[in-house]
Formats: C-alpha cells, structure tokens, sequence
C-alpha cells in the first residue's frame, strides 16, 4: 500500500538521543555554567586581594604586631604588611631553607631575632649562594648588636614545599615552616609568622634581603571562557540533535501527506472497477 511505502522508506528520521545520553549532557551544561561563574567569582576576589597586597607593601612600615594579636594574624588580613622590628639576631641559631632566586639555587637565612620584650621573631635575612651555605664564610660581616629590622611579614609554611617535605631531624628544610624551625633551633616564644628583610641591611658577603617575589597568578578568566565555551558546544550539541530530529520528522510527515490522492470523482471518474 501506498502508506505502507511511505513508513518503510529511505527517507524515516533518525532516532532522538537517549534518554541516558540526555540527561547527562544537561547536568553537564549546568555544572559547566556554574563553573564558569565560580571563575568570575574567583576573579573578582584574585583582583581585590592585588589589590589590598599592593597598598600593604607600599605603606608606611608598622611596629611588629603585638603578642596578643599574634592567635588572630592570617594570610587574609596580614599577609605582606610592612613591619619593623628591633633586637639583636642570634646568629648561632639560624637555618639554612633551599630557595631558589635570579642567581640560581641556594638558601634563605633564617635568623631569630631576639627582642627587648622576651619575644623572638624569625627573620629571612635573605639569600646566600651554596658556596656561603658555611656560616664561618660570612661571619666577619654579621651585624651584631640591637638592629632595626624592616620588611614584609609572611604567615608561615608547614611541612615543606612541593613533593619535598622537611626533615628536622636531619635539618633539611624546604619551606619556612615557623613552628618547627623554632622548636629544633629551641626558641622561646616565638611569633607564628616571620619577616622578609628588605635591602636595607645588606651588606657585601652577607645575606641578600629585600628579594620578595609579590605575584599571584590570575587566570581565572581564561578558566571562566573554557568553561563557558565547553557549555556552548554541549548546547550546541543538543539543539543539533533534538531540533534536526525535529525537522526530519517535520519533513517526513509532510511527504507522507503529500504522497496520498483522492480517487477522482465527477465527469473523470473512470469505471468503478481501476478504483478498486
């Protein structure tokens, strides 16, 4: 029958996605979205916090915070201040940490720096070669005496750098982890946070200061357009999939239609029989 050739055709739509392929593909169109707005979130915070780290390390330096604010200092709200300090370094207890500057490899020296209150904060006096790893290669120069420390406080750095954990007991360190150097140094009291020397104590033969890389990495755009686009293509993908099956079927139906006559009736009406 004419209907029966029209069903059976070569001209049938394709099939719709699935339902299991469906149902993914728009959570995935959500949680890209929501990827790409937690970025430009993420974006907006990177830029206030240049923003506040900026005006910190161009301000006015500031007495070292005082021990009963030390429980509430924090990378959010302290990170990177200017701050002066005054005391006498204790040089016999300093620690070497691996670091890596424009000069290559070497060390921070990391010196205590006792005050005239009892406390004791950890100062990064700068970097130093691996040939000047030996404390007697630049002895001759060690300012002694009390001193004016100034520089930028750091929050402190547990356990050790990437893939690199510190080892006290073998006194390998990799990171400035202020807890644990004091406790193997045995300083009393010290602060949870330490200070970056600025250049104003460097001297030749001794620690180079005032070497603090400010930078923080900001890709949070390029990240919010991936994911962005990643949702226009699984978009794009459905409306492909549902809205070309929608317009074969369109399609197929209207040739279907087309492909039926009415027997002729009237005047051209043949015999009934070439109607049968």
């Amino acid at each position: 029958m004419a209907s029966d050739d029209v069903r059976t055709g070569g001209d049938s739509p394709a099939r719709r996605p699935s339902l299991w392929l469906t149902i993914p593909a728009l959570l995935g169109v959500v949680l890209l979205i929501a990827l790409g707005v937690w970025q430009v979130e993420r974006r907006a915070w990177k830029l206030a916090l240049i923003d506040r780290v900026e005006a910190r390390i161009h301000a006015a330096p500031a007495p070292l915070p005082s021990a009963e604010t030390w429980p509430s200092i924090n990378s959010a709200n302290d990170e990177y201040r200017r701050v002066t300090a005054i005391g006498q370094f204790q040089h016999d207890r300093e620690t070497l940490t691996t670091a890596v500057a424009e000069a290559g490899g070497g060390f921070w020296v990391i010196t205590p720096l006792r005050m005239a209150d009892g406390r004791t904060v950890l100062v990064n006096r700068g970097f130093v070669l691996p040939e000047q790893r030996d404390r007697a290669s630049r002895q001759a120069g060690e300012p002694g005496g009390q001193v004016t420390v100034t520089g930028l406080l750091r929050t402190t750095e547990p356990k050790g750098g990437f893939l690199r954990h510190n080892a006290p007991a073998e006194d390998r360190w990799y990171s400035r982890d202020v807890q644990a150097i004091a406790a193997a140094r045995g300083v009393q009291d010290a602060a949870p946070f330490f200070v970056d020397a600025d250049a104003s104590l460097n001297a030749p033969g001794q620690p180079v200061g005032g070497l603090t890389v400010v930078q923080f990495p900001n890709n949070h755009l390029t990240y919010a357009l991936t994911w962005f686009c990643l949702a226009f293509m699984l978009i794009g993908w459905l409306v492909v999939a549902f809205g070309g099956e929608y317009l074969r079927g369109a399609r197929a139906g209207r040739r279907s239609g087309g492909g039926r006559q009415s027997p002729p009736t009237g005047r051209n009406a043949g015999p009934i029989a070439e109607h049968r």
